[in-house]
């Protein structure tokens, strides 16, 4: 029988091929029983990954606050609130400063995680704990000793001052309910987002960016503390506040497995600190920073010491991850 020359047999898959591999994971975790510092150092590390992710951040971070600066230039056009001549300020109205600042630290957030999910390919949710998500039950319990700490801390101030011979009227005042509740509501309401980016960028992203590199967390831990302080505008007496508060943030980060001791003492410090400064009017002196009284260096030392005992002691009894699962 003729077979045409154009037929051929149909080839039949082989049973033994199977079906098509799985394509891999776009997010890849560090290994089980990675301290919090090391979660970036995953299968995926290469050396290039936190060095373009820090690079990348950095601009994302210039151009979010460039956008919200210029939003709030816009917003003070439109209503008339006046924009600031002096180089010190941008804008005449404190209240309207205080949330222009607080969103536009509070807006560069998205930056960490994209950074972290699309140049380092790991679970977001890394930059927050070991367990890759906040644990929310563990951080009100810090928030209750935050609280607590920031409270003594500044009782402690106002001890010193009167042991010190200055007089407390002088140092504090009262503005009214008409004054103080705008910059309460703005400060109530932006504060937790902006204390939490500053938490993932220098406590999340830096200290993991270094623990990729080395083992020993104490280098990322001082090198995030001074780049945390470099970005604030203390000087004398205030850079070693900033800078002690960074360096035990980071401690207690890795000391707990994650974020949420640190973002919940930043959140109380500076809520109490942008409440005080908005009820007594000087506002503007607290958003321009500067020198820092030593007698402060009294409280700073009661708020982190009492915080950080207490929270070691509370997150050992509660059992708190310190390393992945």
């Amino acid at each position: 029988m003729h077979v045409p020359q154009d037929s051929e047999p149909t080839a039949t898959p082989s049973p033994a091929q199977g079906p098509p591999p799985e394509p891999a994971p776009w997010f890849v975790a560090a290994p089980s029983g990675t301290r919090y510092d090391r979660l970036a150092r995953t299968p995926l590390h290469a050396w290039w990954r936190p060095v373009l992710g820090t690079l990348a951040g950095l601009l994302g971070v210039m151009l979010v606050i460039l956008a919200v600066v210029l939003g709030g230039t816009l917003v003070a056009a439109l209503t008339g609130a006046g924009i600031s001549g002096s180089g010190e300020r941008m804008f005449e109205d404190p209240v309207l400063e205080l949330g222009v600042n607080l969103f536009a630290i509070a807006a560069t957030l998205p930056v960490v995680y994209g950074i972290a999910a699309w140049i380092q390919r790991r679970p977001p949710g890394t930059l927050s704990s070991v367990v890759g998500r906040l644990r929310w039950r563990w951080m009100a319990w810090c928030a209750a000793v935050a609280t607590a700490s920031v409270v003594l801390g500044q009782g402690t101030v106002a001890l010193t001052y009167l042991v010190t011979g200055e007089d407390l009227g002088e140092l504090f005042g009262w503005v009214g309910w008409e004054r103080f509740l705008p910059a309460l509501i703005v400060t109530v309401l932006l504060v937790p987002f902006q204390a939490a980016a500053e938490e993932y960028v220098f406590r999340g992203w830096l200290l993991q960016a270094f623990g990729a590199f080395l083992a020993n967390p104490w280098p990322g831990i001082l090198l995030s503390a001074a780049g945390f302080t470099a970005v604030h505008a203390y000087i004398d007496w205030g850079i070693l506040d900033v800078f002690a508060f960074g360096a035990l943030m980071g401690w207690l980060a890795v000391r707990t497995g994650g974020l949420e001791a640190a973002i919940a003492l930043h959140v109380a410090n500076n809520v109490l600190a942008f409440g005080v400064s908005g009820a007594d009017g000087s506002l503007d002196e607290a958003l321009k920073q500067g020198s820092v009284p030593w007698q402060s260096l009294t409280g700073t030392v009661v708020q982190l010491g009492l915080y950080a005992v207490v929270v070691v002691i509370m997150a050992r009894r509660r059992r708190i991850e310190t390393l992945s699962p």
